[in-house]
């Protein structure tokens, strides 16, 4: 499934350039959302455009699934994923699958007690133990929140305030303060922890 999002606004662009992202785990840790969340997050309040592609395997919970994005500067006019630049992933499937179709030099967000990986010198590494910081929040279920605030300190290409008011906008009202503080103790955890990224 493709769904495009476009969209222009007088917010200052950071760059010109075309980024590609992809998440990926099983059903039902919200790696679909994650990626819509961040799509909509760029286009509606950084004013960018973005193309969310998403599949699912064969069973809806616990299955393999992925979202890519794609976020721009101008109108995106190849809506396909060719070699992401950042991935975030949060399963040991999602890891084996696409773990090495990155950019050399890219970026790779994985949850840390969910995925093993060997060292890698051609990729930054950041491990992030998003799902325990959930799970210290009460709610596991906001696992994916924890990685989006980490992706927003990590990654320059969509902004962290528009990141988080798409969290914001899209989750329910009676959850805000929970996704907020999932979405903060993620982009904490990097900045205290920047200097321990792997190259």
């Amino acid at each position: 499934m493709i769904y495009v999002m476009e969209g222009r606004t007088s917010v200052p662009y950071r760059y010109s350039v075309r980024q590609e992202i992809r998440f990926a785990g099983f059903g039902g840790q919200g790696i679909i959302s994650a990626g819509r969340i961040t799509g909509q997050a760029a286009v509606i309040y950084d004013g960018k455009h973005s193309v969310l592609i998403q599949s699912y395997g064969p069973e809806a919970r616990g299955g393999a699934c992925a979202a890519e994005v794609i976020v721009s500067d101008r109108q995106v006019d190849y809506p396909m994923v060719v070699q992401p630049d950042v991935g975030v992933i949060m399963s040991q499937e999602g890891y084996e699958k696409y773990g090495h179709d990155l950019r050399p030099g890219g970026l790779l967000l994985v949850d840390q007690d969910l995925v093993q990986h060997e060292p890698r010198s051609d990729v930054q590494v950041v491990e992030v133990p998003a799902t325990r910081l959930a799970e210290s929040l009460g709610r596991r279920i906001v696992a994916n929140v924890v990685m989006l605030g980490a992706l927003g300190a990590a990654w320059p290409a969509v902004s962290r305030d528009a990141l988080l008011k798409a969290v914001l906008a899209a989750v329910p009202p009676h959850t805000r303060d929970l996704n907020e503080r999932a979405f903060e103790e993620g982009f904490r955890y990097v900045k205290e922890h920047a200097h321990e990224r792997k190259p």
